[in-house]
């Protein structure tokens, strides 16, 4: 049996979904590029923001069925410190919404799907009032199959989109096969379903597509997901200061290397880089634009872009990156024995695991301890950190459905919202009670049936506001949580944040080389010049022409947040 801990959903988790890492904190992932579905007044390309998008957006209404232990701060997820008491679980659905309908529902799914009935889809399915159908298909490749599905007739009552399959056709697909959900939920109707008006404005913003409110949203905090993390019990007997500044930093990776000793200090630390030298982000293309003194500029084209791989590649050179993370792209392998073993003292990546390593040394090195260094500003000044959207994951009802079918996917959104801390909660995420899991000193821990059952199935249909709970290491979450409320408040919204944007099919795939010449570059396989003539190379192809199509979906849409 393995212990669990309660957080929203990210890509790397399912990816590496195992009974071993059964969670993750949602937030950012690294570079993958992925773009988002919108647009104005119906067409296939653009947004839809400021007035427009408030007539859409569903009041906001805080829920005030549970109290976190550390409320939200700074753009932070909500955080829970305490033992789980199932006596105490709150009611947040008193009454089953569901009418006993069927709804169909397509979701990419990591791991062996469960068989159909199993006891926890029963469970839930009594719970909510809906007969839920699940056609769960493969993670890995879901891109193909979400592609055959929607240029068929035939397409299921819901579809989960992740957005890293956002690509190629899918956005216009979303336009033109999914259902307006505005007259359900837009203003004062979504106060039908309580646990979807808790959901904050900007992840629903970020479910408008063509014009039209469309997706259920998994939300997320819009802090940076990439912690440096980094061996704390190894810093305390070593003596080691945590570093300030990118100087400080490269002074502690030449000290901590001993490459006879096998020790380095760190593995590819390029994301941190980014974010101490002030880089827009990566994650997503409409947010690498942001305007500055009136025009336009993208990420690659800043100075702090190559100043950032400049660092990073005198690390590399300096010999204190470990040998593993030379052989290819960033962080490509699984990081954790090594890095149990000491043969590196600091990563960077997804703050989920923070705790599954925490988790995973627990009982055969009680020595060990992971902790996240705050990101620092290169010159030992505060960092200028830059905001990751808010959802990421989206489901979507078919736009044939009938007004009752939409309701019964409502009702299965409203239960899966429900916050932690209630019986709707630990249904959806731990399943059934004695099947699924069993609390041992107010810690939850799945059962091999649990690890079977539940999987990510109801999850991917909607999700409360970002959470953060751990009751098996309630100090990892207060760490996760306050160093996203420190964070948060160095962290600033670019001009397209939170905005679903379509870029024309003609340029989609015009920043696509830039992560592995990133890569070759800070590994001593290219030149700062090579960068430099990609990025000339990149504006005359149509990145100075992209830009004019950003400037005027700017000038004729504004902004989300102003």
């Amino acid at each position: 049996m393995t212990p669990n801990a309660a957080s929203g959903p990210s890509r790397r988790k399912f990816l590496a979904s195992t009974a071993a890492v059964t969670a993750a904190v949602a937030g950012g992932v690294p570079l993958l590029s992925a773009c988002g579905g919108g647009s104005d007044g119906g067409s296939r390309d653009g947004t839809t923001s400021g007035k427009d998008a408030k007539k859409l957006l569903p009041a906001y209404v805080a829920s005030n069925v549970v109290t976190p232990d550390i409320p939200s701060k700074n753009g932070s997820a909500i955080g829970f410190t305490g033992k789980l008491d199932l006596a105490d679980l709150k009611t947040s659905v008193p009454k089953k919404l569901g009418k006993g309908g069927r709804v169909t529902i397509m979701s990419p799914f990591w791991g062996s799907p469960p068989k159909e009935g199993n006891a926890y889809y029963r469970a839930m399915n009594d719970l909510i009032g809906v007969d839920v159908v699940w056609q769960n298909q493969d993670g890995n490749t879901y891109d193909q199959k979400l592609g055959a599905v929607l240029a068929s007739s035939e397409v299921p009552d819901v579809v989960v989109v992740p957005g890293w399959n956002m690509t190629g056709k899918i956005p216009s697909a979303i336009i033109g096969k999914f259902a307006d959900l505005g007259p359900y939920l837009s203003g004062d109707a979504v106060k039908e379903y309580p646990n979807l008006a808790a959901i904050p404005t900007d992840a629903w913003q970020r479910s408008i597509f063509g014009g039209k409110l469309r997706g259920l949203p998994m939300p997320s905090s819009y802090v940076t997901g990439i912690v440096p993390l980094y061996r704390q019990d190894i810093f305390e007997k070593e003596g080691y200061e945590v570093p300030r500044s990118c100087d400080e930093f490269m002074a502690l990776a030449k000290d901590a290397t001993n490459a006879k000793a096998k020790r380095w200090a760190c593995l590819d630390m390029k994301w941190t880089a980014f974010n101490a030298f002030g880089v827009l982000s990566g994650n997503e293309k409409s947010l690498g634009w942001n305007e500055v003194d009136g025009k336009l500029v993208y990420r690659i084209e800043t100075d702090e872009y190559l100043e950032a791989l400049e660092w990073t590649r005198k690390l590399f050179a300096a010999g204190v990156v470990h040998p593993d993370a030379k052989l290819g792209k960033s962080n490509a392998a699984d990081p954790g024995p090594k890095f149990a073993a000491g043969e590196f003292l600091i990563y960077n990546q997804d703050s989920s695991q923070w705790w599954s390593r925490t988790a995973e040394q627990a009982v055969q090195n009680p020595e060990f301890k992971i902790w996240g260094m705050d990101i620092w500003g290169h010159d030992g000044g505060d960092p200028t950190l830059w905001a990751q959207n808010p959802a990421g994951i989206f489901a979507f009802v078919n736009k044939d459905a009938s007004e009752s079918v939409i309701r019964e996917v409502l009702a299965v959104a409203n239960t899966t919202a429900a916050p932690y801390g209630t019986k709707e909660y630990m249904a959806t995420n731990y399943g059934v009670e004695g099947t699924h899991y069993t609390v041992e000193d107010g810690v939850p821990t799945k059962t091999e049936q649990g690890n079977i059952d539940v999987m990510n199935a109801y999850v991917m249909v909607a999700s409360p506001a970002p959470t953060i709970a751990h009751p098996d290491f309630p100090e990892v979450a207060k760490g996760q949580v306050e160093w996203q409320q420190r964070m948060g408040a160095f962290t600033k919204k670019t001009t397209f944040y939170g905005l679903q944007i379509v870029e024309p099919a003609r340029w989609t795939n015009l920043s696509n080389d830039f992560e592995q010449l990133e890569d070759d570059v800070i590994r001593g396989r290219k030149k700062i010049s090579d960068m430099q003539q990609a990025v000339s190379d990149w504006r005359s192809k149509g990145g100075d022409k992209l830009r004019d199509w950003y400037k005027k979906l700017l000038d004729e849409n504004g902004t989300a947040t102003g």
